[in-house]
């Protein structure tokens, strides 16, 4: 792997924001950034002048269940990778696989293939995403919420069930999304906290009461804000009243605007501020592909015009790139470094390795991304290894 120099015109790490700035890549690894002009050259490194681009760091996706024609839950190699190879043209260098609510059959096996995946996606070419872990999306989810989750596969929470997800999933369970409304949850709430998981609400049909009473236990995310989730209103706040008042509670929001309207988002990014906010792409196998139809799991869903939808009309996730979803954002008024924060260092804060991805800093893996003005991807850089 060559030595490279990055020249950019600027570089946002998020935090701070450097013009002029240099980037010394080796092995994968951010070993120097700075002023371009106090960095020296090594000998036999090449540099590449991007002078009037911007270098942030690769978009780290917390909640992705598929791309490129492909879905996770078929958990094989073949199917892993196109969607880490389709999402990384589009600037998401890191994921979360995220599965949707199946048979225990089917689960087992899903998160089964995606954790012997993980334990082997190094071992052939670098130039796609990187599987971080796993996200169950389900099954612990409330029927009156359930969105296009197969009713029948629905289950009150148990330590038990959690028990044998994690034994399949091989020490790559990250994150459970719960119903904290639900007979069990807050046991298995419990449990999955002492596993060391990122607990998150989700497809809830909560009250104000019970989601408090589950942020006391722990649970300090909400999975796709607005979304399957009981309405707001001034009387009853609910769920929703929680996570906006929540400090301690990171929210996700799609930001496709067909999810949730523009006034909505914008409440959301002023009661959270930029340091709770992420974005995620919620992206079915139908990211990056024409119009048509595509499994959701074992759920067929049509796509027309960009947007997903199951037989009964219901949203079924998206088929956002997250380099959209940041152009979107910043087209709300939302500065630049705050949205790249959202879609960067917020999702890798959440599962603790801030130091390693979603962020410019020495040590850091060399996941970047140059952009031009218009906020248009130009070139991604996977772990050192530039896309071609």
């Amino acid at each position: 792997m060559p030595t490279t120099l990055l020249h950019a015109g600027r570089l946002l790490t998020p935090t701070a924001e450097i013009t002029d700035a240099g980037i010394l890549i080796r092995d994968g690894v951010i070993e120097e950034l700075g002023l371009r002009e106090g960095m020296r050259l090594p000998a036999g490194a090449e540099e590449i002048s991007a002078s009037g681009k911007t270098a942030v760091p690769g978009f780290v996706d917390v909640h992705i269940h598929g791309a490129g024609g492909r879905d996770v839950m078929e958990g094989t190699a073949d199917a892993l990778q196109s969607v880490t190879k389709t999402v990384a043209r589009h600037g998401t260098t890191s994921m979360v696989a995220t599965t949707v609510t199946a048979s225990p059959e089917d689960t087992m096996r899903s998160v089964e293939g995606i954790a012997h995946y993980i334990s082997q996606q190094h071992e052939t070419d670098d130039t796609r995403a990187e599987v971080l872990g796993i996200h169950f999306e389900g099954p612990f989810l409330s029927p009156a919420r359930r969105g296009v989750h197969p009713a029948e596969w629905l289950k009150l929470p148990s330590s038990e069930m959690l028990e044998k997800l994690m034994q399949a999933a091989a020490g790559n369970a990250q994150i459970l999304t719960i119903a904290p409304e639900l007979l069990g949850a807050m046991p298995c709430i419990d449990a999955a906290r002492n596993a060391g998981m990122v607990v998150a609400m989700g497809h809830t049909d909560a009250t104000y009461e019970q989601a408090r009473a589950a942020i006391a236990h722990g649970v300090h995310h909400a999975v796709h804000v607005y979304n399957a989730m009981r309405p707001f209103s001034h009387r009853d706040s609910g769920v929703i009243g929680a996570v906006l008042t929540s400090p301690e509670v990171s929210a996700e929001l799609i930001a496709d605007g067909v999810h949730v309207e523009e006034i909505a988002m914008k409440v959301l990014l002023q009661a959270k501020g930029p340091e709770h906010m992420i974005l995620i792409s919620d992206g079915i196998s139908a990211t990056g592909m024409p119009d048509g139809k595509y499994m959701l799991g074992k759920l067929e869903v049509t796509v027309a015009g960009g947007v997903c939808r199951n037989s009964e009309g219901k949203l079924a996730g998206s088929t956002l790139t997250l380099d959209r979803a940041l152009r979107n954002i910043v087209g709300l008024g939302v500065p630049l470094a705050d949205a790249v924060r959202m879609l960067t260092l917020n999702p890798a804060s959440l599962l603790g390795i801030e130091f390693k991805k979603g962020a410019l800093r020495v040590g850091a893996d060399a996941d970047i991304l140059l952009l031009d003005e218009g906020l248009q991807l130009t070139n991604v850089w996977v772990r050192g290894v530039a896309l071609n």
